[in-house]
């Protein structure tokens, strides 16, 4: 028997690193609160959909392989694609139980499913041109050669801290499993998928590869929330609101701004960009996808009551 759907408004979720651990220990006792949370929304009869980061996580599983491989001589070194999908499946199993332990706990009769999610990019994006997203261990130029030549993986210097491998991080344009989503989340399940962006594939002679690169989460959450006719995209990040002039004497938080708006201030500079830059930009894509849609940049402990409108930065059409 399906699961009964919440009465209230369809939202898409992306939960931000601080909703998650550094470490799998760590990481099992922040998403019990992350679930609290969001089993407040679906206590009011909101429908969500969760999607999440996986940086520090990916980068773990990477590490760790390389590590392996080039002590013991045994252990195979993971190719990035598949390290993504590990991640997904771990952050997800933690996520997903914590938000149906947190369920039963208040009596609500719905049920989790995670879905590893694989996300369609283009060959041709620019972003492949010249990649710049690090991952993995640091080399010494040597050891980052050696590998380069042996695999035809890119590897640039890093800081002064050593060579690492670069990826690209191009645009998401589909969701493989759109499909399965739309009908688990029909069905009455929250569902948590499309995790660190989904793992990017190619798509060719009706077959998909997977692709080392790193796609920006919040654009995938967006897009999803355009393509299922969400009512809401709700980003959450470590602030309550976001604000112009952040950090200086003039710092203002805004409630609400609308797409001209946040693109005036994206000109002036007002959004860092390996910050609030890339939230506000996904915001933008989701509304202006679907105009009758409304975007939310807020704190995960501020979620419940910005989808009532009482705190957060609304961005609209």
């Amino acid at each position: 028997m399906p699961y009964q759907k919440g009465s209230g408004k369809s939202v898409v979720i992306a939960l931000g690193g601080n909703a998650l651990g550094n470490t799998p220990q760590e990481q099992l006792e922040l998403v019990k609160n992350t679930a609290r949370h969001i089993v407040d929304m679906v206590a009011e009869g909101i429908n969500v959909i969760v999607t999440h980061g996986n940086g520090p996580q990916v980068g773990m599983i990477n590490n760790a392989f390389a590590y392996a491989s080039a002590n013991d001589g045994k252990t195979p070194e993971m190719p990035f694609p598949e390290a993504g999908a590990m991640s997904q499946g771990y952050i997800g199993y933690q996520l997903s139980q914590a938000i149906l332990n947190e369920m039963r706990r208040r009596d609500i009769m719905r049920s989790t499913a995670n879905v590893v999610t694989q996300t369609v990019v283009y060959p041709d994006d620019p972003a492949f041109e010249n990649p710049t997203k690090p991952v993995g261990a640091f080399l010494t130029e040597e050891e980052a050669k050696a590998k380069a030549a042996e695999t035809g993986w890119t590897y640039k210097e890093d800081a002064g801290r050593g060579w690492r491998q670069v990826v690209a991080s191009p645009k998401p344009r589909r969701i493989v499993e759109s499909d399965a989503i739309r009908d688990l989340f029909d069905a009455g399940y929250v569902v948590v998928c499309t995790g660190g962006g989904g793992v990017p594939v190619f798509e060719a002679n009706d077959a998909y590869t997977g692709v080392p690169a790193v796609i920006d989460k919040d654009r995938s959450a967006a897009m999803m929330a355009a393509t299922f006719d969400a009512d809401m995209l709700v980003i959450l990040t470590a602030v309550e609101k976001v604000a112009v002039n952040f950090g200086k004497p003039d710092q203002a938080d805004i409630d609400v701004m609308d797409a001209a708006q946040a693109r005036q201030y994206i000109e002036e500079g007002q959004f860092a960009p390996g910050s609030m830059l890339p939230k506000v930009e996904a915001c933008l894509e989701y509304v202006e996808a679907r105009p009758q849609g409304r975007a939310l940049i807020t704190s995960l402990e501020c979620a419940a009551a910005g989808l009532r409108g009482e705190t957060g930065t609304i961005i609209t059409a």
